[in-house]
């Protein structure tokens, strides 16, 4: 009996922490989908209405981005009504260009107009620019007016990711002022905010309060005794977003006011909007260094083809470069066959050991921990590891291949080539996208077929060069 309640009990505490673990789980089961998708299909309503109104914003994107084509334009016109307009800022920018333009004009300016600043103009900039202009009809002039300013702003700066809504008063006004207005003025403030900006009567940027000091502070106190002015970290509205999530980043801060040229106070930018810059900007490199864009997953094929033939055509071009080297000593590899065969190892050596230095060195340019100080460090300390994984690799190879073939003088060329082609790779791996930096040119681009070609080229022709002299 006393066996039974133990058994009861432990099955009670495993059932117990799945359910906990299921309530902690962020984002949906591949079930989840499959229900609402057939239940959709199935004309099924008031199943698909109920299970969407208890998913989160990010769920309901999730849910967008991870069905097909076709039951996501089922689901978006027959079910949008039940989708909050934060959903649409949750999705991957290609993706939320196609669901918006299925929608009417008006929808998507209802949508807009339920949206922070920031949010509205995230996704106006999404649509084409004749459908842009047709939503905007159907917005209010004050919006309107918002988001045409927002969009003369340069695209990826931080007039485009700044929010409009947020709270200055004068700095000549006490916090027991303060407070007061923040008390009757609850209706009209924006939802969050954590700092209070203080502004002259030219509407000046002058401070920067943090909430947690302004409630700490005696009634009596003026505001602008509580100005810190190393805590004040205004941005221009040029200012590239990739420069502000430095700047975030680096000075541990969750607000920063952004000001136009004449330091008026025009906006905010939050700690949440910048994690989106970083984790864009983090994949945008990653992808071009494969020479692919993020919204490949969502695009046409005809589209996602033309993008991708570009880089390809450039790959072909330094693969026939490649090859004319290794025409040049087409005679030694008809007198010695094995070369044939050990020719890709030391290429792909290369290229595997020049991509790691490529990626350090572009890592270390978008986060700012390169400088003209330190750039002859980075590029030294990547060819001196270069060279000592040469000499490693060398010795490994070249034993190999002299067993290999029973030849010590192939295995000797071998080692000689993977220590030079290993050089070559961490000095061009760091190299490269330091001096497409330099030459104003985003590293991230076009490094790795540089880099590719320069490893191909420098392995063959060392092999083979190397071969003709030592074995023909």
């Amino acid at each position: 009996m006393l066996e039974t309640a133990e058994n009861i009990e432990n099955s009670f505490n495993a059932q117990s922490e799945e359910t906990a673990r299921e309530e902690l789980r962020y984002g949906l089961a591949d079930e989840q989908i499959k229900e609402i998708v057939e239940a959709a299909r199935n004309q099924d309503s008031d199943t698909v209405f109920s299970a969407l109104l208890e998913l989160r914003d990010a769920d309901t994107a999730e849910l967008l981005s991870k069905v097909n084509a076709e039951d996501r334009k089922e689901l978006l016109s027959m079910y949008s009504e039940s989708f909050d307009p934060e959903v649409f800022t949750e999705l991957d920018q290609e993706l939320r260009r196609a669901a918006l333009s299925e929608m009417p004009a008006e929808s998507v300016a209802y949508l807009i107009a339920e949206l922070e600043s920031d949010d509205a103009l995230l996704l106006i900039e999404s649509l084409d620019p004749d459908f842009q202009q047709e939503v905007i009809k159907y917005l209010s002039t004050k919006s309107r007016l918002a988001l045409e300013e927002g969009l003369n702003f340069p695209e990826d700066s931080a007039g485009r990711l700044m929010r409009r809504e947020l709270v200055a008063v004068p700095e000549f006004w006490t916090v027991g002022k303060t407070l007061d207005y923040l008390h009757t003025a609850a209706s009209t403030l924006p939802e969050e905010f954590f700092s209070v900006l203080t502004i002259d009567p030219s509407h000046h940027l002058t401070g920067n309060i943090p909430l947690d000091r302004l409630v700490r502070t005696k009634r009596s106190d003026h505001l602008k005794d509580l100005i810190i002015e190393e805590e004040n970290h205004p941005v221009l509205a040029e200012m590239d977003q990739e420069d502000v999530a430095h700047m975030f980043r680096r000075e541990d801060i969750v607000l920063a006011p952004v000001v136009n040229d004449e330091n008026r106070l025009i906006g905010v930018i939050t700690i949440d909007d910048v994690v989106d810059v970083i984790d864009q900007e983090t994949q945008e490199d990653i992808m071009r260094m494969a020479g692919v864009e993020e919204g490949d997953l969502y695009r046409a094929v005809i589209s996602t083809t033309g993008t991708r033939f570009r880089w390809l055509f450039v790959n072909l071009l330094t693969a026939i470069l490649a090859s004319i080297v290794i025409s040049w000593f087409d005679a030694t590899i008809e007198q010695v066959i094995a070369l044939a065969v050990l020719m890709p190892i030391v290429a792909s050596m290369g290229g595997n050991a020049g991509t790691q230095a490529l990626t350090v060195a572009v890592r270390a340019i978008a986060t700012h921990k390169i400088s003209r100080t330190n750039t002859w460090q980075v590029i030294w300390k990547e060819t001196l590891v270069g060279a000592i994984n040469g000499i490693l690799f060398a010795c490994i190879t070249g034993l190999i291949a002299a067993l290999w073939f029973h030849n010590p003088v192939l295995g000797f060329v071998i080692a000689m080539a993977m220590v030079i082609n290993l050089i070559a790779a961490g000095l061009f791996g760091a190299g490269i996208p330091l001096m497409l930096e330099r030459m104003g040119s985003d590293p991230a681009i076009s490094s790795t077929v540089l880099l590719t070609t320069v490893t191909d080229v420098i392995g063959f022709l060392s092999f083979l060069g190397l071969a003709a002299i030592f074995m023909i």
